[in-house]
């Protein structure tokens, strides 16, 4: 594969967790516990070891159900905005690391969880605006898309 391609799934990877911060990290844990990714040999092997996928897939739950909660901070706010940014630098890593560019697969994972956390705050702003105020649909789409993303993202390493 070469480095424009996995530096782009690593940027579309870092654009999932600035929607969802631990949907990322799941995502390529399960990946390299299901061999998409191949990490053996690498800083990054620990990530596909069942208690991690177990863990990671515990929080990724936990934020799909706590984000519908009416108290949940805004993904702007500097703890919320940072933890996307760690999440989606570190599963631009683990991407980038499968094929040799960790350095580089991080940056764009930072990049991709910037533009994720303000562009997904942008679009689903307008939407609930456009549903009437709304906000649980357009929160449980933006969790599929997420998740699905996420998968895609991570499945799409295997096939490219």
């Amino acid at each position: 594969m070469t480095h424009v391609l996995v530096l782009l799934l690593a940027l579309l990877i870092g654009v999932v967790a600035g929607l969802r911060a631990f949907t990322a990290p799941a995502a390529v844990a399960w990946a390299g516990m299901l061999g998409w990714l191949v990490l053996d040999g690498t800083w990054a092997q620990w990530v596909a070891h069942p208690i991690t996928v177990t863990v990671l897939t515990i929080l990724l739950v936990g934020e799909l159900v706590t984000d519908q909660l009416p108290k949940t901070p805004s993904r702007k706010t500097a703890m919320q905005f940072g933890a996307r940014l760690v999440t989606g630098g570190f599963s631009g890593a683990v991407i980038g690391t499968a094929f040799g560019y960790t350095i580089g697969g991080l940056g764009a994972g930072v990049i991709g969880a910037v533009l994720g956390t303000l562009g997904g705050y942008e679009v689903r702003k307008r939407l609930v605006a456009r549903n009437g105020g709304r906000d649980l649909p357009i929160a449980l789409l933006e969790d599929g898309i997420a998740v699905v993303g996420g998968f895609v993202i991570v499945w799409l390493a295997t096939v490219i």
